[in-house]
């Protein structure tokens, strides 16, 4: 087990002061000062302690960043129409009238929890991306 020192860590953090990342020039600050420490080749554990933590800090950031927005279940419809396609009249019947296919495929209807299943079925897909 290491031994931390809290008198050295607690300087450490006084001098870098590591916080969760906002943007991107704390992201920038934060790469730099893990750099920084990485350079060094004889590192104490309060430095190896502050490194895992700014790396950890780091990590948080880069997979917020990364995370896709959710596609809406109108886009994603007009997604798996295109993407296979399909045109409003080969839903109609399946979905609804030709009214009401038309008011979901330009967005001024919602789908309900029958058509999300009646579309699942129709694209081969889990009904849960059209809810």
């Amino acid at each position: 087990m290491i031994v931390i020192d809290k008198a050295i860590y607690g300087e450490l953090l006084v001098k870098y002061q590591p916080k969760v990342i906002d943007n991107e020039k704390e992201y920038d600050d934060a790469r730099r000062i893990l750099l920084e420490l990485m350079k060094q080749k004889d590192r104490n554990p309060e430095e190896i302690a502050l490194i895992k933590l700014i790396g950890t800090l780091i990590k948080e950031y880069d997979e917020k960043q990364e995370k896709p927005e959710q596609a809406t279940p109108y886009e994603v419809l007009l997604h798996l129409m295109e993407e296979n396609k399909i045109k409003q009249v080969d839903l109609v019947g399946k979905i609804g009238s030709k009214g009401v296919v038309s008011e979901i495929v330009h967005g001024k209807r919602s789908i309900s929890k029958s058509q999300a299943k009646a579309l699942g079925e129709f694209f081969h897909v889990s009904p849960a991306v059209f809810i």
